[in-house]
């Protein structure tokens, strides 16, 4: 049996990238996972494919987050999927992975770029996990998705690190809001991960990139499901409030 047998997760943004290899991974430990997406179901239905082809269970979950309802769409279309494939509406895990990058020079940053990173960095998760709170159990788990560039500077992207900042911190206040019920509340927080995109093919880029590590490489997205996947897990239940620096030890010096 896997370590999350029985159990019932949503990631979000789970179509492609960080999303899709976390889905796969709690599925492959057991998990009936909610495959999030927000406007491509063929990738997210590739993700449905490739955890049903390895054994596992999920099912797909649409709606477009960072505008009005976004939170009550994503909820209705997860209880119903819950309750079809479990027969109850019970979430055990939550990963609030989807997100979007600003890439942004400061002097061309508007109102309306932050406040779409905002809205789905930062808002959308917290009134996600306020609201499946409603129906998560006790002793539940809850896995943010934050950034290394928390812990350090990039000025073209500093909205959407103050948006990830603003994730963190709903980590560390919930955490302490949900001790008394066993409900873990963590941030993960990856480096340079390859996430498909074509920089990741240019040889100079990635050798840039992967000199920024401890380990002189470019993280994979199943580095970073496998920290999720123990943080989901029971052997982390002392674990909550908690930074996780997954970035491969970048910019540590050297």
């Amino acid at each position: 049996m896997g370590t999350l047998e029985n159990k019932t997760a949503l990631v979000t943004g789970s179509s492609r990238g960080i999303g899709r290899a976390t889905a796969l991974r709690l599925a492959a430990e057991g998990a009936v996972v909610a495959v999030h997406y927000a406007s491509n179901g063929t990738a997210a239905k590739e993700t449905l494919v490739a955890i049903e082809s390895a054994g596992g269970k999920g099912f797909l979950v649409q709606a477009e987050l960072g505008v009005p309802g976004d939170v009550d769409t994503l909820v209705t279309a997860l209880t119903a999927g819950l309750v079809e494939h479990t027969g109850e509406a019970r979430l055990d895990i939550l990963v609030n992975n989807a997100g979007i990058m600003g890439g942004v020079k400061p002097e061309d940053l508007t109102g309306e770029i932050f406040d779409r990173l905002m809205a789905v960095n930062a808002k959308a998760p917290l009134f996600l996990t306020l609201k499946v709170l409603e129906f998560m159990p006790d002793g539940g788990r809850i896995v943010n998705i934050g950034t290394g560039l928390l812990r350090y500077a990039n000025p073209e992207e500093i909205a959407y690190s103050m948006s990830k900042g603003a994730l963190d911190q709903t980590s560390l206040h919930l955490a302490r809001l949900l001790g008394p019920r066993n409900i873990t509340v963590n941030t993960v927080s990856p480096g340079v991960t390859n996430n498909g995109t074509p920089i990741f093919e240019v040889p100079e880029a990635r050798e840039f990139m992967a000199n920024m590590t401890a380990f002189k490489r470019i993280g994979e997205p199943e580095d970073i499901a496998d920290v999720v996947a123990f943080l989901a897990s029971n052997d982390a239940r002392w674990i909550t409030g908690t930074f996780v620096d997954a970035s491969g030890g970048t910019l540590l010096g050297g």
